[in-house]
């Protein structure tokens, strides 16, 4: 059974970091694609970055590029995504997720994921 928790959202100020951890059920890093996904209020749910399966390389969405750095331990079947200089625009509910099967081309969309954490908030204030 595949099971995926989110850790580490909080209420912080701009400019600040956190680190969100999403433990996964001993997954095969080399199989599983890991992203991580946000939806503020009233908005769709939006690509954030993600590790393909095969190469570990990483991909981002432009607007978090040079602040977020997504990463993985292997030993602690863990995924993480470390946040700094956060902006206002970066609150939202923070959603971790893995899948088998995905192709390259549709790594950043959400409906293509089998598997979702439950989320957890970040809130950044001004």
């Amino acid at each position: 059974q595949v099971q995926l928790v989110e850790s580490g959202g909080g209420l912080v100020q701009a400019g600040d970091s956190l680190r969100l951890s999403c433990a996964h059920s001993r997954l095969t890093p080399s199989s599983w694609t890991f992203g991580w996904f946000r939806q503020a209020p009233g908005k769709e749910r939006e690509f954030v970055a993600a590790l393909w399966r095969s190469t570990g390389r990483a991909y981002y969405t432009d607007s978090v590029k040079g602040r977020f750095t997504i990463s993985r331990d292997n030993a602690k079947s863990t995924v993480y995504l470390q946040m700094d200089s956060l902006k206002p625009e970066d609150t939202a509910l923070y959603y971790c997720a893995a899948d088998q099967n995905l192709i390259l081309s549709t790594m950043r969309t959400p409906s293509q994921y089998d598997y979702w954490g439950q989320g957890t908030q970040v809130t950044v204030s001004s």
